[in-house]
């Protein structure tokens, strides 16, 4: 079975950054459409960010937009997600997915990673 890996968490003031990273066995994140789901404490898993398999088109949730970033490097079988501007509502375990198809809802369908937890102080 493919695991999906995350890292790159932190605890990190607010107005500051991090850079996660997704990488997994195979092919698996090179041959898909990715996506950046997080869930925070008490609450359900939500989609935060999608990348086309070229890289060339993203997708952000309007609560991310303009302060996160995600790219991939599909030679290294990996994808990225840069968090500028953090606040303490980011604070969530972060975790990358294929996406089922381009758009809303925006569905994963692999298995779920460990994910890689982001904290945010205020």
């Amino acid at each position: 079975q493919v695991q999906l890996v995350e890292s790159g968490g932190g605890l990190v003031q607010a107005g500051g950054s991090l850079r996660l990273s997704c990488t997994a066995s195979g092919r698996t994140v090179s041959a898909n459409n990715m996506g950046w789901y997080r869930q925070a404490p008490g609450k359900e898993r939500e989609f935060v960010a999608a990348i086309s398999r070229s890289g060339i088109t993203s997708y952000y949730v309007d609560s991310v937009k303009g302060r996160f970033t995600v790219s991939r490097d599909n030679a290294k079988n990996t994808v990225y997600l840069q968090m500028n501007s953090l606040k303490p509502e980011d604070t969530a375990i972060y975790y990358c997915n294929p996406v089922q198809s381009w758009g809303s809802p925006w569905s994963a369908f692999g298995a779920w990673g460990q994910g890689t937890q982001v904290t945010v102080s205020s």
